[in-house]
């Protein structure tokens, strides 16, 4: 017998491991979220605006100078390059760093970990009561018994799986055996809702970058955020192709799909190409049928190469239509952060390989089975406008999981191997209401400056001892990756992390004390990125600060 105490939030690997193991897994509650706040240059630039605010009013020719000193100081803090906002002209750069600051304030952030069988508790050590945490007070005592229940041989009541964090109210309290989804209501009507919403967002974005559609994108869907989400990413790629599933008005199964004409469109048709976990491979084999009968339909359609890229491609002797691409039957994962800790000086081109070989196998068509089209797939990739990946709760971030740095950063690899500069896009929908699409650059900036140097994020892990001195070297080992596989991490990350641990004495101190195998790896990730180029370091004393980390780890 296994008893297995499970995240909440991570159906798809919940259900893994009862397919894997017979596990019973019992759910525990996720993290709690605070706000990031402000801190360093932001908290200085934010102060700078209030003072801006103020004097517009009352003193004209002094907000002008406070204007001039904001663009200054966002300038030598690289705050104007991270906010992404290109202009000469001081009003719309204001702007556009007011609305970045805010982004990077307004950001959720994990107070420290969750103790099993524990309430959430505050920094300060009390308990947590925003509204959003009122029903966790009965989790601690369900966490418990469920354990215990489960310990004495007896019944698990089950209990569903998903994202507190996206207002699932129902997976409380914990402490039950989780189950996920019914995988023939994906896409639920309401997934197809925001996937609509977000295919709109991200064609807009990519509109404004480069002043025209997107033809031809490639997206990632994962087993978890699937059941998380009810099928918001596949959702969102049958928007994009100009499609709406239809459902069973008494189970709300999906029964097949419509296409909608193009005049009802605001934009033309996309191209789109998915790149499938190996878990969506396994547990949803209907969703990639449907997908895949989709994408032929639609090739088929009479429309003009304009509004209809998938036409296009037929036209022009794409027959066999392969869109949906993942690992080999049986295997998982694409394993590039592996081939990284195996040898931190790996060619960036090496690793572009090892992403297009991981998806070298075509799903879908006439046959069930895998087809090996290696070809295909590397066609796919450099022919791509954009890529887009989703978030779809704020307890995890871009630098969180090796496994999202694999899959954004990988990519990019793979294009650049190709000759090729794709878009790169990270659609944040934590937030139903409030979705946002920003460049991959954009994204690890904000979670360098929200989280991962965040003096906050850092004291709630420091609250955990050797654990959380884990979490921080695995945020450092995940920015070296991303810098590793892509251009979207740079020297100011690295400098900006570096100063919050390593070049924080009572951060140094921690980690050495509470885990030096954590030490050992921080240190050693910094002076790999000092000496592949990542990271120029502004001050001489950081090569000796960390000479001693590795000397007090040895």
């Amino acid at each position: 017998p296994l008893i297995y105490p499970f995240i909440v939030n991570n159906p798809g690997e919940a259900a893994q491991a009862k397919r894997r193991i017979a596990a019973v897994t019992v759910g525990h509650m996720t993290p709690p979220l605070i706000e990031a706040g402000t801190s360093g240059a932001t908290a200085e630039l934010e102060a700078l605006f209030d003072e801006y605010a103020e004097a517009q009013t009352l003193d004209p020719k002094r907000a002008r100078l406070i204007a001039r000193a904001i663009v200054l100081r966002a300038e030598e803090t690289g705050l104007d390059r991270e906010s992404g906002v290109a202009s000469t002209d001081p009003d719309v750069v204001l702007l556009g760093l007011d609305a970045w600051l805010c982004d990077v304030k307004e950001m959720r952030i994990r107070d420290g970990l969750h103790i099993f069988g524990q309430p959430p508790l505050s920094a300060a050590g009390f308990v947590m009561q925003p509204a959003e945490l009122c029903a966790r007070q009965n989790c601690a005592a369900a966490e418990t018994a469920g354990l215990l229940a489960a310990l004495d041989g007896r019944f698990v009541a089950g209990g569903p799986a998903g994202a507190p964090s996206r207002g699932r109210l129902d997976v409380m309290p914990t402490g039950r055996n989780l189950y996920s989804t019914d995988p023939r209501a994906v896409p639920s009507r309401t997934a197809y809702e925001i996937g609509r919403r977000a295919a709109n967002e991200v064609a807009a974005r990519y509109a404004q970058d480069h002043g025209d559609w997107p033809k031809t994108i490639v997206m990632d869907v994962w087993a978890s955020a699937t059941m998380r989400t009810g099928g918001e990413d596949l959702a969102q790629a049958m928007a994009h192709l100009g499609v709406r599933p239809l459902w069973d008005n008494a189970t709300a199964r999906v029964t097949g799909f419509d296409i909608l004409p193009y005049a009802s469109l605001d934009r033309p048709r996309v191209d789109v190409t998915l790149r499938m976990s190996g878990l969506f491979r396994d547990v949803f084999p209907a969703q990639i049928a449907l997908f895949d009968q989709a994408v032929q339909a639609v090739a088929l359609l009479d429309e003009e190469d304009a509004i209809n890229p998938l036409a296009a491609a037929r036209r022009a002797g794409d027959a066999a239509m392969r869109r949906l691409f993942g690992s080999a039957p049986s295997v998982y994962g694409i394993g590039l952060g592996r081939a990284i800790t195996a040898d931190p000086m790996i060619a960036r081109r090496t690793m572009g390989e090892a992403y297009l070989d991981a998806g070298s196998h075509a799903y879908g068509g006439a046959g069930a089975e895998a087809t090996v089209s290696g070809e295909a797939f590397s066609h796919r990739v450099a022919g791509a406008d954009a890529f887009v990946h989703g978030q779809d709760m704020d307890d995890l971030d871009v630098l969180d999981a090796a496994a999202t740095v694999e899959t954004e950063g990988g990519f990019a690899a793979a294009a650049e191997s190709l000759g090729k500069t794709p878009a790169l896009y990270h659609l944040e929908a934590g937030r139903s209401d409030a979705l946002k699409v920003r460049t991959l650059a954009e994204e690890v900036a904000r979670v360098v400056r929200g989280r991962a140097a965040n003096p906050a994020w850092i004291a709630g892990q420091m609250r955990h001892g050797h654990r959380g001195a884990a979490e921080i070297a695995e945020t450092v080992d995940n920015l070296y990756a991303m810098a590793v596989l892509s251009d979207a991490a740079g020297s100011r990350q690295f400098d900006l992390l570096f100063d919050a641990t390593c070049g924080t004495p009572a951060v140094r101190d921690f980690l050495l004390a509470a885990n030096r195998d954590a030490a050992r790896a921080i240190a050693e990730r910094f002076r790999d990125a000092a000496t592949r180029g990542f990271w120029t370091s502004r001050r001489n004393s950081d090569a000796a600060c960390l000479a001693d980390m590795l000397a007090a780890a040895a």
